[in-house]
């Protein structure tokens, strides 16, 4: 990873973890999904509300670390409006980011702002702490509504 490149890792990662985005609970979810790190203790639950197939809403809660809490932003934020498929879609593209790196398929360029995850990969030990949002995130596009919701 170039200095320049780190350094605005470094800087959106702060950003998105001292203030992270949709970090609330929407009450009336369509689906709510929890989601645990047992390695380190990260713990979150994520709600999303959906109209039809498209991702009206999304947002999280729970106790993590600065790269869990930072991706978990970066990710309700980059999810919002798009339809289940694509959501998934974008899980499949930022995972092989995450886990595979630079030899993938998949172009950091092409993701926007969460490209500032892909020098996560060199740190094997903090892929679990970027990815919990995301398999979360997964959970609940493929949960069925609660009950009584849409």
């Amino acid at each position: 990873m170039n200095n320049d490149f780190r350094d605005l890792y470094q800087e959106e990662i702060l950003e998105h973890s001292n203030h992270p985005r949709n970090f609330r609970t929407i009450e009336g979810a369509s689906v709510s999904t929890e989601g645990l790190n047992a390695l380190c203790g990260d713990q979150m639950t994520l709600d999303v509300q959906f109209d039809g197939d498209v991702i009206q809403d999304i947002a999280f809660r729970g106790i993590g670390c600065a790269i869990s809490k930072a991706s978990s932003s970066l990710m309700t934020t980059a999810v919002k409006g798009k339809t289940k498929a694509e959501a998934l879609t974008l899980f499949e593209q930022v995972h092989t980011m995450l886990t595979v790196g630079p030899s993938a398929d998949v172009h950091p360029e092409d993701l926007g702002k969460l490209a500032v995850l892909s020098g996560l990969w060199e740190y094997p030990m903090r892929i679990k702490c970027a990815t919990l949002g995301w398999y979360t995130l997964r959970d609940a596009l493929e949960s069925p509504p609660q009950e009584g919701k849409r």
